[in-house]
């Protein structure tokens, strides 16, 4: 390659990269199958929690 190329690449891959980090995620964050389960199973210990301290009050 010449000179005249290999600066020509190199300033074209630095512009991708620059414009690439400027546009928005398109992918949501990744979260780990372990994480996922806690996450449910919290929030399905929540209403359950919920439930019972109302059913308590109107005793």
């Amino acid at each position: 390659m010449n000179r005249r190329k290999k600066i020509k690449q190199l300033l074209k891959a630095h512009a991708k990269k620059a414009s690439a980090k400027l546009a928005p995620a398109s992918k949501n964050t990744y979260i780990s199958k372990a994480d996922r389960l806690k996450l449910a199973a919290e929030s399905s210990e929540d209403p359950v929690i919920c439930a019972e301290a109302a059913g308590t009050d109107k005793v």
